[in-house]
């Protein structure tokens, strides 16, 4: 059997001094190459997997963990986070929050650095990480002086100098204008499909989300409520709304041609495929003789 990136067996946690369970008996797998992404609205746990993903949950953030939470095949009770940090690299909300070097290239560096990963190493890193995401030629420059887009992804090369098998982002894009979110969502296909590199992103608003990722997990209260290929946890925008998810401008539409048009099985993920698809079916009808 392969082992699974993450897995997680009726796991339960709640934090130190709260009565509330952050995650209630949650099962999920994620198989290493895949791009997951979780949705839900905030407190439905999808942070809390994430900070389980690389030990910060329980180590930095203590509480009671029970069940199974597994990364790679090592507990993470058991298993200090600089350890799960060469398996699993994180990204925040606001990529300020991670940034504090005065140069690019010095917050690159800084994971490996103290790691004692040897200078020559870290050079070829830092090179690295910088080019797969688009930032290359960026070295000198001030963390502070990019747009948030940049900044995002300069807090994913960190991560990635140091080597993960797995990124993790908690809401990347949430403060990213429209331009920025393509450019972050961009990157990390890149990563899944050129490089292999499993992705598990949380997100409250699936209009990017959807169109990247091969499965979509949706929460709610601590708890799993579905899982399953983009194309079937859209199929109704209703169900997203009613767990506090922000369902794709697509998949309302494809919603509504399905309800206007009755028999048709419309399906979108992004506005290219449904322009295509509108088109197709309009060339259709009129090469057909309909109106």
């Amino acid at each position: 059997m392969c082992m699974q990136a993450l897995h997680l067996r009726d796991a339960r946690f709640r934090y130190k001094g709260s009565t509330e369970w952050a995650l209630d008996g949650v099962s999920l797998d994620v198989e290493k190459g895949e791009f997951v992404t979780i949705l839900g609205p905030n407190g439905s746990g999808k942070s809390t997997i994430c900070l389980i993903s690389n030990g910060l949950v329980p180590h930095a953030l203590p509480g009671d963990l029970e069940g199974t939470a597994e990364v790679f095949g090592l507990d993470v009770r058991n298993h200090p986070v600089a350890e799960l940090a060469t398996k699993v690299g994180i990204v925040f909300q606001e990529p300020e929050s991670q940034l504090f070097c005065m140069s690019v290239e010095e917050e690159v560096a800084f994971g490996p650095e103290n790691l004692a990963v040897p200078r020559d190493e870290i050079r070829e890193r830092v090179e690295w990480a910088l080019e797969l995401v688009g930032m290359k030629g960026y070295n000198d420059r001030s963390p502070f002086s990019l747009s948030g887009g940049q900044k995002q992804r300069v807090a994913i090369a960190a991560a990635l100098s140091m080597r993960p098998e797995m990124l993790v982002l908690d809401e990347p894009a949430y403060a990213l204008d429209p331009i920025g979110r393509i450019e972050l969502y961009t990157v990390l296909k890149d990563l899944k499909e050129k490089h292999g590199m499993t992705v598990l992103l949380a997100e409250r608003d699936a209009e990017e989300a959807a169109a990247f990722s091969d499965r979509l997990v949706l929460m709610k209260g601590g708890m799993v409520i579905d899982s399953g290929p983009p194309r079937l946890m859209l199929r109704d925008p209703e169900d997203l709304r009613s767990i506090g998810v922000t369902p794709p401008q697509v998949a309302e539409v494809a919603h509504l041609l399905n309800a206007r048009l009755m028999g048709s099985k419309f399906s979108f993920l992004n506005v290219d495929e449904a322009e295509k698809t509108i088109v197709g079916e309009i060339l259709a009808s009129k090469a057909g003789g309909g109106r």
